[in-house]
């Protein structure tokens, strides 16, 4: 008993379990850290690989952004069907947050305000296929709740993702954009560092008047916005209004080669495919989607033979 209660052994034994009790915590706050440390956004440089899945799923033979097909407003249980037995290659819907509960992101454009699909199940339906999706955002409260869905399975696509929204004011514009700072601090998260982003301008269009180009300072403005992003950034521009903007995109896109087009078009807008030609010829076929009507496709591929 004397042994026992000797007190060198009483401080030896308390020095033990005084460093067991500091190695435990330390563990434990190391296990704590990690399993709640913030991961961190990618700083690498991301180029867009749109063309190279597809490319690869042989579902096109040669490195040219025309020969990407387009699906759109596929915003319900049908449409959605539909796009996916289609020969589409990207699949475009549009986001907003209900209005009424359960307040959630839901497949809708304006003015509609609610939908017989949610972007939960819209994800479940396209990410069995080998399709890429373009999320077309309408309302600015819809980004942080989708981009938490997306993220959840995001290990389950197979096709590229492009995340859409209009975020400054352009020619004949009257819609009000989105935000673009609190837009990309929504959209750019960890997990998003391969998305393509798609970020345009509020555009409109009249028909028997004047319809102004993009501007200088339109397209300076854009440029600023989206130097310091570490994504591949295509600019969705109206082929209504390209007839006098050729310079001002074609500098756009010598800023960065993480930089392309999407031409797209209205479908009461009238152009001339031919004011087109431009774009196709100066610009690289990697560079430049289009987006247009079958007939006007068609029309730009018997002008240039692409």
């Amino acid at each position: 008993m004397a042994v026992l209660n000797s007190p060198s052994l009483i401080r030896l034994f308390r020095a033990r379990v005084i460093v067991l009790i500091l190695t435990c915590s330390f563990v434990l706050c190391v296990v704590w850290n990690l399993e709640n440390k913030t991961p961190e956004i990618s700083t690498e440089l991301m180029t867009d690989q749109t063309l190279e899945y597809f490319l690869s799923q042989g579902k096109i033979q040669v490195k040219d952004a025309a020969d990407i097909e387009w699906a759109h407003a596929a915003n319900s249980k049908n449409k959605i069907t539909e796009a996916l037995q289609s020969s589409a290659h990207m699949i475009e819907a549009d986001i907003l947050l209900r209005s009424n509960d359960p307040k959630e992101p839901i497949m809708a454009h304006p003015p509609e305000t609610d939908s017989d699909v949610t972007l939960r199940d819209w994800l479940k339906e396209v990410k069995a296929s080998d399709k890429g999706i373009k999320l077309d955002f309408k309302s600015l409260t819809a980004v942080a709740p989708s981009m938490v869905l997306l993220d959840e399975v995001r290990a389950e696509l197979r096709g590229p993702v492009w995340i859409n929204a209009d975020i400054l004011p352009g020619p004949g514009g009257k819609a009000t954009p989105l935000d673009p700072k609190v837009f990309l601090e929504a959209a750019v998260t960890p997990g998003s560092h391969g998305d393509v982003l798609s970020l345009g301008w509020t555009t409109g269009w009249t028909a028997d008047t004047h319809n102004p180009g993009y501007s200088w300072e339109m397209v300076r403005e854009m440029e600023a916005m989206c130097r310091t992003l570490r994504h591949p950034v295509t600019f969705p521009v109206r082929a209504a209004l390209l007839a006098h903007s050729f310079s001002q995109l074609h500098w756009l896109l010598q800023q960065s080669d993480r930089y392309s087009l999407t031409i797209w078009t209205g479908h009461t807008d009238v152009f001339v495919v031919k004011d087109l030609l431009p774009y196709r010829s100066d610009i690289d076929k990697t560079r430049i989607y289009y987006d247009l009507l079958d007939s006007q496709r068609t029309q730009l591929k018997g002008l240039t033979g692409y």
